[in-house]
């Protein structure tokens, strides 16, 4: 204690009891003051870099935390704030430590008597599909299970019964978020996706006519492209940037693009949302059903699989520890929420919504002593105005994550910097490339950055940056700074 708070003290013993009382708090107070700002004051170099954003400092929330050691940096870390993609981390792991990383996703074809079919090859009664809200089914995985009905003998169809009772009401409007809705960081999750719910267009040149041809991938009935896309001789200045526009016209989906692609640049693909996740379903089946030689009566309906209905063919997605990295890597926000569903549905049955995945996220976090006071997890992919995180909080859950046997599993499901993901572009200077497992964050007024640095020492550190401002696109190179820093030490 003090030379000042040892007479403060002496003091305390000649006045009254009460008075006693708030001088203590006082003097509590006071010493706690002093260990926060020694802990909220940064290094002449960071400080140097933070100044240069001219960011005010309530725009950030910020800790850094050696592990198994001292608290390094801490600004506003209690503060409630918008961390974009970095709200994956919080899906992914709670998923993880929830559900186990060996934990897969089954897609499964149902019938009455286990799929018998009649001479012609005509399936006796509905074909039942069961959806298990694979984050992940390909189309090629699609194929192969329709391929296996079609070798037991399966060919005629009458009616399909798709149950999807997994997931409750979960479809979103893809234009609601940023009105682009036919982009696929918009798609909405559901219990029978396949393929993200994303066509392919694919742009091929063809030089001597100097022209694009475009390519619909699959060439699902009902979506027909119009409009043309430039042709230009100049050298490639990178990845062709062209419009898109899906309007409805005639029962079918017309998707109008415009734009100038150099010749140079060869093939191209851009992905974008054409129909909803049901409708791109039943024309996918019907396209891939159809090419294996099959024949569909009565269409395709929404339904529940009957309790005497018997399995005939089923698909197992990959673990969810592989699953994890896609979404962390690539920041992919349908399969976030999908994930999210899926451990609402694991821990409160089926039905399942982002309030349930939600609240079995937050218990699963609670079980570990994680403080997500003032946390809101809405979809679990970040793409939201109204999701909340804690700087603390979240470095909490980093330091339990690094605790806990699976860390491996959730370590290696981060983008590594200078090298993949989000941040392959970030950090490759010698110095700090590879040493940092991280996820970043992206919105209009919102940058974050959070993840593991292992220092020149051997020591590991947790980062956890977040800043909500108008101007938050200036925190990059501050960010930056920051892991090189850590690298360093």
């Amino acid at each position: 204690m003090s030379m000042l708070a040892s007479r403060q003290w002496l003091s305390c013993l000649k006045i009254g009891r009460s008075q006693y009382t708030r001088a203590m708090i006082g003097i509590i107070a006071g010493l706690f003051t002093v260990q926060a700002s020694a802990q909220s004051s940064l290094p002449a170099d960071l400080e140097k870099s933070w100044r240069a954003t001219r960011l005010p400092d309530s725009a950030i929330s910020l800790v850094v935390q050696e592990i198994n050691g001292p608290r390094l940096i801490s600004l506003n870390a209690s503060e409630p704030r918008n961390p974009a993609s970095v709200m994956k981390m919080v899906t992914t792991w709670a998923a993880l430590s929830g559900l186990g990383p060996d934990y897969t996703w089954r897609t499964a074809f149902h019938a009455k008597g286990g799929g018998q079919v009649d001479a012609q090859g005509s399936l006796i009664g509905p074909l039942y599909l069961k959806a298990g809200g694979d984050p992940l089914l390909t189309i090629e995985e699609l194929w192969g299970l329709l391929r296996e009905l079609r070798l037991r003998g399966i060919k005629n169809l009458g009616q399909v019964v798709v149950d999807r009772s997994r997931f409750g009401r979960v479809t979103t409007d893809p234009g609601e978020f940023d009105a682009a809705p036919d982009r696929p960081y918009n798609a909405s999750p559901d219990a029978m996706m396949v393929g993200l719910g994303a066509v392919r267009l694919l742009f091929q040149p063809d030089r001597q006519a100097r022209k694009w041809v475009p390519i619909i991938d699959p060439p699902l009935q009902g979506i027909r492209i119009n409009g043309d896309i430039k042709w230009s001789n100049v050298a490639c200045p990178g990845s062709p940037s062209i419009a898109t526009q899906v309007v409805p016209a005639g029962g079918n989906m017309v998707v109008n693009v415009s734009g100038t692609a150099a010749g140079s640049c060869g093939e191209f693909s851009v992905y974008r949302l054409a129909l909803s996740q049901p409708e791109y379903f039943a024309a996918l089946f019907q396209m891939l059903w159809k090419e294996l030689g099959g024949t569909l009566a009565k269409g395709i309906i929404e339904g529940k699989v009957p309790s005497n209905a018997e399995p005939v063919v089923w698909h197992d997605s990959e673990s969810l520890a592989d699953t994890i990295r896609r979404i962390n890597k690539q920041s992919n926000n349908v399969m976030a929420r999908t994930l999210l569903l899926t451990l609402g549905a694991e821990r409160t049955g089926a039905g399942a919504t982002p309030a349930t995945g939600a609240a079995a996220a937050l218990a699963v976090l609670n079980e570990q002593n994680v403080n997500t006071r003032g946390w809101v997890l809405d979809n679990g992919a970040g793409l939201s105005r109204e999701g909340r995180l804690t700087a603390e909080g979240l470095s909490d859950m980093l330091n339990a994550a690094w605790r806990s046997p699976l860390m491996p599993e959730f370590v290696s499901s981060l983008a590594i910097s200078g090298i993949d993901g989000t941040v392959r572009r970030r950090l490759r200077a010698d110095e700090v490339k590879g040493m940092a497992h991280l996820k970043t964050g992206t919105l209009r007024n919102v940058r974050a950055l959070a993840g593991y640095v292992l220092g020149a020492s051997g020591k590991r550190y947790i980062l956890v940056s977040i800043v909500n401002d108008e101007r938050s696109t200036a925190v990059r190179a501050f960010d930056d700074t920051l892991v090189s820093w850590l690298a360093a030490r």
